[in-house]
């Protein structure tokens, strides 16, 4: 069947349990599908566990980004303490839920994406089936973030919303979609936009390029296909440190555009965000504030995200693998 003449009993026997009518996609379209739906699955997957492992240390990050307090480890600590026992317990994860609507979406979108982008740029350059070279391989995570974020985004300002307010100000995700819109105007929805993408860019790019990286040069000297999950965890790691460090001032001031509305502030564009903040808090202080933690939470999201990423993908493949093999 479809690639010429076999031997005649062999290809008695196939005609024989060949069903008069296909059940199936044709081969190609059927392994594109499998492989987009598993890099949705996993991406989902991944970004779900990243998240609600870190979500405590992301909701003290966002409060001090909004607010001109100075920051330090001791503060945070503070800060983090105070809301147990105001709030209790599962208060640390307040906003996780909108977190969690957003982020699923988005790590699938931003994954799925990624792994088309490599192919479509591999095809373009030359390099289907290898690994592409450094400037391609920025630009397919750059295109992947910025992808996932536009169609993600009022989510994300939603999630910023819940955490920095009180409870008794949003009650769910729906409250705060409804008081955003009906007080402030649904233009508000995309308020930060613009830093927002201008941070992504840089953010994915050079996290997906270093873990990328990352894994090429671990096959190219172990002489291994693939690294292990700790290796991949490090390499994740590395990649979360240098992408948030290199957009980190887009992030705060992201922050606090998206906050501005309940935090008592009128920031109107990125520069006037920026020139305030420094202005009041200082450069430093101000645009950086709360990195620190950002070093701590930030390596180890991505390197959970990459790494649970991966070994999905692997799990979902010999899944199929066997699945086709019994059949």
């Amino acid at each position: 069947m479809g690639n010429g003449v076999r031997k005649g009993q062999v290809d008695f026997k196939r005609q024989d349990a060949e069903p008069a009518t296909p059940t199936h996609l044709p081969p190609e379209g059927n392994q594109e599908n499998k492989k987009v739906l598993n890099s949705l699955m996993s991406g989902a997957l991944a970004g779900a566990v990243a998240k609600t492992a870190v979500a405590p240390l992301d909701r003290t990050k966002i409060m001090f980004q909004v607010s001109s307090k100075r920051f330090s480890a001791k503060e945070a600590y503070r800060l983090i303490y105070r809301t147990y026992l105001n709030e209790g317990f599962w208060s640390l994860w307040r906003g996780n839920s909108a977190t969690m609507v957003r982020v699923i979406p988005y790590a699938a979108i931003q994954f799925c994406a990624h792994e088309e982008y490599k192919q479509l740029l591999g095809s373009y350059y030359g390099f289907q089936g290898k690994a592409l070279t450094p400037f391609p391989r920025f630009i397919a995570g750059s295109l992947a973030g910025t992808t996932a974020a536009m169609l993600t985004y009022p989510l994300d300002m939603v999630r910023a919303r819940m955490a920095v307010t009180p409870k008794e100000m949003y009650s769910n995700i729906v409250h705060v979609f409804i008081r955003i819109s009906r007080e402030e105007g649904l233009k508000t929805l995309y308020r930060g936009f613009t830093p927002t993408i201008l941070g992504v860019i840089p953010y994915a790019g050079l996290s997906f390029f270093t873990y990328e990286t990352l894994k090429k040069l671990h096959a190219d000297h172990s002489g291994k296909s693939q690294p292990s999950p700790p290796e991949r965890l490090l390499f994740g790691a590395c990649a979360g440190l240098i992408g948030q460090s290199a957009s980190y001032p887009l992030d705060v001031v992201r922050r606090r555009m998206q906050t501005a509305g309940v935090m008592g502030h009128t920031y109107s564009s990125i520069l006037l965000t920026m020139q305030e903040i420094i202005r009041e808090e200082g450069l430093i202080r101000g645009l950086y504030k709360g990195l620190s933690m950002n070093w701590v939470k930030g390596p180890i999201a991505v390197g959970i995200s990459f790494t649970t990423f991966d070994l999905t993908q692997i799990l979902l493949r010999k899944l199929q693998h066997s699945t086709n093999v019994e059949r």
